[in-house]
């Protein structure tokens, strides 16, 4: 069945909740790929995403928090940060926010444990 393109920016909430109800059905049966319903879901996903990332935007977290939630989500504990910066205090002092990333932390950081760079460059807060 080809499937009539009718697709609209989404200016409102009424507008994002009208592409929510088109897309759910793509969910309980999944459209074939190349099809123009897969198309015609891609299309909805993308508006949503955009729509969502206009109106809901979720700020990237600061470095230490990117490093404790990589931490938490790999299983890593204080010591495996210890052991890639090179000593159990240098690891304490940067979780705690005494002592800033250098250079090569995070590299180290990104190499080891794939912490995208970008995040790690990010500015933030010491504690005083």
């Amino acid at each position: 069945m080809i499937m009539d393109m009718d697709i609209r920016p989404l200016r409102t909430e009424a507008d994002y909740e009208w592409a929510l109800g088109e897309i759910e059905p793509y969910f309980d049966e999944e459209p074939a790929l190349g099809s123009p319903e897969s198309n015609r879901f891609l299309v909805l996903a993308d508006l949503i995403a955009a729509y969502e990332a206009r109106h809901w935007a979720i700020d990237a977290p600061d470095p230490i928090a990117a490093i404790t939630a990589v931490m938490a989500q790999g299983g890593y504990r204080q010591a495996d940060l210890a052991q890639l910066l090179g000593s159990r205090s240098r690891a304490s002092e940067i979780l705690n926010r005494k002592r800033a990333l250098t250079t090569d932390m995070i590299w180290r950081l990104h190499q080891e444990w794939k912490i995208p760079a970008e995040l790690l460059i990010r500015p933030y807060h010491l504690a005083e």
